[in-house]
């Protein structure tokens, strides 16, 4: 029975481990990053890497130095489970193309799934993501909110490294810049915030400050006699 679980932990491990890795690449909406077909591809190679780290272990009886029988085991499917990924990311060798490097190994396999596990995500959350931001944004002043709305959002948002607040206010920057119409304008900004504080904070903080990102009315027409 022991041995059972063990093989089932290692591959727990192992899919938990490329689920981590999965979520920490759209920390937006981390639940989206695992609803799709590639990525339950990732998880099961990265679950089928762990048991196949714990079979060459046991095949060679590597024990690290453990000798109770079975705290060894479970030595052994924590060294699988959380080692298989450093497997899948190793270079047997590296091919020179021109001017660049090429790595040969499991590496080049696990970038073209994750390459592939980000346009199945892409693809699946654009269209809900255009309608959430056409939707919130809507009648939105860029001209008032580019500066009162981050600042919200980014405020009500406790760990967000600086790095990532300064890349953003450059992206900010850049749409400022743009000659594009302020409508435009105001959808991307509600979606360079999406991807940094997502939709929930995003709703929230358009329908706190609610009137102060309205457009000015329009003065009134002078009567006619």
């Amino acid at each position: 029975m022991n041995t059972i679980l063990e093989w089932l932990a290692v591959g727990v491990i192992g899919a938990a481990v490329g689920a981590v890795e999965l979520i920490s690449r759209y920390k937006d909406e981390p639940d989206n990053a695992l609803n799709s077909w590639p990525a339950v591809y990732y998880l099961l190679i990265n679950a089928l890497a762990s048991v196949g780290a714990l079979g060459l272990i046991r095949v060679f009886k590597w024990d690290f130095g453990v000798t109770d029988p079975a705290a060894a085991g479970w030595t052994q499917v924590i060294v699988a489970g959380f080692g298989a990924m450093a497997i899948l990311r190793a270079s047997v060798f590296t091919v020179k193309v021109g001017a660049e490097s090429v790595p040969i190994g499991p590496s080049r396999f696990l970038e073209a799934l994750l390459i592939a596990v980000d346009q199945g995500v892409d693809r699946k959350r654009a269209q809900g993501r255009s309608a959430v931001v056409s939707k919130v944004m809507k009648d939105i002043s860029f001209d008032k909110a580019y500066m009162a709305l981050p600042t919200y959002c980014l405020a009500l948002m406790q760990n967000l490294p600086q790095a990532e607040q300064e890349q953003f206010a450059r992206k900010i920057n850049l749409i400022r810049g743009a000659d594009m119409s302020p409508q435009i304008k105001s959808l991307l900004l509600g979606l360079a915030l999406m991807n940094v504080v997502g939709e929930g904070v995003l709703k929230a903080s358009v329908e706190h400050l609610g009137g102060d990102l309205k457009p000015d009315p329009a003065p009134p027409r002078p009567e006619t006699q």
